[in-house]
């Protein structure tokens, strides 16, 4: 017996439906923050558009994988990112299974983004996440739909007590229909609704019905990325919205739960709230391509005006630069100069004093207070 009233239950389902006008101004905020990243990555050479997209690859696998618990190696993703971007002098290291399935159901969805998605491609990402039958110890029907008999429900166990049960999912025996509803409409949406609503919209029937055993978050997340390279019309990764997720985790879950207990199957508040993320996730990168940008521009002057610094002025300065406006924690010191580079403190001494009067540090304090920081922009002298 099902306590609650789901969303699947409601008369009319699987008829979403949100309120456009209550969506202001979410969804024009969205949009000037995605068009201000698609203006500003139009920019980039193309070394560095490259950088970018395997960045928020890399970003994008990472995070998908850790809202479920999942921890991926930063290092072991980049590398296999590059390898599939084809980037120059990308690493020929180990590969990591986990890894490696992570990144081929992204690469798949994305891939896929001029045709329509079918039953077999679903199929074949969920093989892919658990190529050995199993979810951790436990065997599991892969590439295909779940068959068990027993509820699925998402639930907090509670020693002693009755789990709490936060949804319960419709039966395996009716899962068939229900995504052959939703791959009906998401083909046949495209283009005919705002498409990051369609991406909400999609993420959330395909959370409400979770037709497989495991991965369900994981290819969820994978079909909005699906659905926002068809609304880009590009398959270009420029962002990472499951990082934002990932920032937002227990309100993630919330508003799922929330959304799939609804009994009118208004879901303004969830599409809302997604609009905000995929927000967040190119306001993200448009600080990445600035920050990157910015770089470019810092060393080229570096080069341009003071060729002679040695690589220790050049390491201080780099590690300063990245270390952003707030700079080292309590400031860049001799002493820390010495730890840095390696020198000697008469070195040290000699080397800050040297980039203080090309006017590329300022010096606030005296004696052990003395600190060192980066000058503001276009205040260096040549």
């Amino acid at each position: 017996m099902i306590p609650t009233r789901w969303i699947w239950q409601a008369p009319g389902w699987p008829a979403l439906h949100f309120d456009a006008r209550a969506l202001q101004p979410a969804f024009p905020a969205a949009r000037l923050a995605q068009g201000r990243l698609l203006g500003l990555a139009s920019s980039l050479q193309l070394v560095d558009l490259a950088e970018l997209q395997l960045t928020e690859w890399t970003q994008e696998a990472v995070a998908t994988a850790q809202i479920e618990g999942e921890v991926l190696q930063v290092n072991s993703v980049r590398a296999s990112a590059a390898r599939r971007l084809g980037l120059p002098g990308a690493s020929a290291s180990a590969r990591d299974a986990r890894t490696e399935a992570t990144l081929d159901v992204l690469q798949a969805a994305v891939g896929g983004w001029q045709r329509a998605l079918t039953q077999d491609d679903l199929f074949g990402w969920h093989a892919a996440l658990f190529p050995t039958g199993r979810s951790g110890m436990q065997p599991i029907v892969t590439g295909g739909w779940r068959t068990h008999a027993e509820p699925m429900q998402i639930v907090t166990p509670r020693f002693g007590k009755p789990d709490v049960v936060h949804y319960q999912a419709p039966a395996s025996a009716d899962v068939p229909a229900h995504m052959a509803a939703w791959l009906q409409w998401f083909n046949a949406s495209r283009g005919q609704i705002d498409g990051l609503a369609r991406a909400a919209l999609a993420h959330l029937w395909f959370e409400a019905v979770h037709p497989f055993e495991d991965g369900n978050g994981r290819i969820g997340r994978a079909i909005v990325e699906l659905a926002l390279a068809q609304d880009m019309q590009s398959p270009q990764r420029l962002m990472s919205v499951s990082t934002q997720l990932l920032h937002a985790r227990a309100d993630y879950y919330t508003q799922l739960q929330a959304a799939t207990g609804r009994a009118d199957l208004d879901v303004t508040p969830w599409v809302q709230w997604f609009a905000a993320r995929v927000q967040g996730a190119c306001e993200a990168a448009t600080a990445h391509i600035q920050t990157a940008l910015a770089k470019t521009r810092f060393w080229g002057a570096i080069q341009t005006e003071h060729p002679t610094l040695s690589a220790s002025q050049r390491k201080a300065l780099g590690r300063l630069f990245d270390a952003g406006p707030e700079g080292f924690a309590g400031g860049l010191s001799t002493e820390k100069y010495v730890n840095l580079t390696g020198v000697s403190r008469a070195t040290a001494y000699r080397e800050l004093t040297q980039l203080t009067e090309r006017g590329l540090l300022v010096r606030t304090g005296e004696g052990r207070a003395t600190r060192y920081g980066l000058a503001p922009a276009g205040a260096t002298d040549s």
